[in-house]
């Protein structure tokens, strides 16, 4: 993994099939707590129409809007652009470039279940990417 300068923010890609519900919850974490201190992206490698309404749900009731979030197509591009990729069940779809850190998250998927399915897959998201920050960003 390249090492950050204090001029450069990390950036971090997440990745699920759909980029409806993990990929889009982790993204919103990560920017929210975060601060604007890491550059986010997340994409699918098959994308859905819109987001997992119980996902948007879920974020909402820890303060996080995603009402206008759309689903992104997973790009070469993207993978080039960030520092750390997590994959989140997509599989080899996932393009590799030497060089970047890569994690695959094993984490249930949201798809089809309702807000109280998605919760302890929120609360997840939430401890991973906690763990991910302060990694990332190590205390100054």
């Amino acid at each position: 993994m390249q090492l950050m300068t204090s001029t450069t923010k990390p950036s971090v890609l997440f990745v699920c099939v759909h980029n409806a519900g993990r990929s889009q919850m982790a993204a919103a974490f990560l920017s929210h707590l975060s601060e604007g201190r890491i550059e986010v992206r997340s994409a699918g490698s098959a994308p859905a129409d819109s987001v997992n309404p119980a996902a948007v749900e879920a974020m909402a009731e820890v303060g996080i809007d995603m009402s206008t979030e759309i689903p992104k197509v997973l790009t070469t591009e993207a993978v080039q652009d960030s520092d750390v990729v997590i994959t989140m069940g997509c599989g080899d779809a996932c393009p590799f470039f030497p060089g970047k850190r890569y994690e695959d998250w094993k984490l249930e998927d949201p798809a089809g279940q309702g807000v109280d399915g998605v919760r302890p897959i929120r609360d997840e998201i939430r401890e991973r990417i906690e763990n991910l920050i302060s990694e990332l960003l190590p205390a100054a």
